[in-house]
């Protein structure tokens, strides 16, 4: 395993090296599952293994899964490169493959009728991904109190699930038009802060949802406020990308 470690921090080296300024490299990353993931990354651009820094992990929503390692980004793609809060900051960001869904819900007929499960197993691609930011913390150079986590949409839905599984995970996240089972969020205990961003016209996922799980974890006691645009439908992103603290908020956990 170690000597596993320094091939990969080697290999992580050179790619810096080639790389000049910040920008996206793409990459692969092959789970215990045998699926592969792709995935972009931006390294600081005086990036040292030997030093800690933070990580934020971007989850797209349904409509970019695919295997190009490209769509992912198309939304929030130039905030998660160029904002000047994240220029110290590893940006992680993996693409759900187009068989699959970065949580099990079926999907239904009549959006107003979707709800999410109390209980069901971690897909096989939000697995992929939480194997895929261990691999990067096992090799030292993450700073793990500063793990930070936001996604739009299906990808909403994957941070929140991630926080619920693994309540150590996160410092803070910001899920955009996501939801979850609010039951799960009434029997956990975690440390992280959250930040809801929500159209009050979404007809795709409902408010409910944002509006619900804000109140149930204010309610609990831990951090949680939510951010809602009354003319916004599905697409709130573009609004929340909009907001001049939402990477500031992150650094401030």
């Amino acid at each position: 395993m170690k000597h596993f470690k320094i091939l990969i921090t080697t290999a992580l080296l050179l790619l810096c090296s080639l790389v000049q300024g910040r920008q996206f490299v793409d990459r692969n990353f092959v789970s215990s599952l045998g699926q592969t993931i792709p995935y972009k990354v931006a390294f600081p651009e005086a990036f040292d293994p030997a030093e800690s820094y933070p990580v934020l992990l971007f989850l797209h929503g349904a409509g970019e899964r695919g295997t190009d390692n490209g769509r992912q980004i198309v939304h929030g793609g130039k905030l998660l490169l160029n904002d000047p809060g994240l220029q110290n900051v590893i940006v992680i960001a993996p693409q759900c493959p187009k068989e699959d869904y970065w949580v099990s819900i079926v999907r239904p007929v009549d959006n107003a009728n979707r709800t999410f499960p109390e209980a069901a197993p971690i897909s096989a691609s939000l697995f992929g991904v939480k194997e895929l930011l261990d691999s990067f913390i096992s090799l030292g150079f993450v700073d793990t109190e500063h793990i930070y986590g936001s996604g739009l949409s299906m990808g909403g839905f994957g941070i929140l699930d991630l926080t619920v599984r693994f309540p150590e995970l996160f410092a803070a996240v910001q899920p955009i038009c996501g939801g979850i089972n609010t039951e799960r969020l009434r029997d956990w205990n975690g440390k992280t802060a959250f930040r809801f961003f929500h159209g009050l016209k979404d007809d795709i996922v409902l408010p409910k949802f944002s509006i619900e799980a804000d109140k149930v974890l204010r309610d609990k006691g831990i951090e949680s406020s939510i951010v809602t645009y009354p003319e916004a439908n599905h697409n709130s992103w573009d609004s929340a990308f909009a907001e001049p603290d939402f990477v500031k908020w992150f650094i401030k956990h």
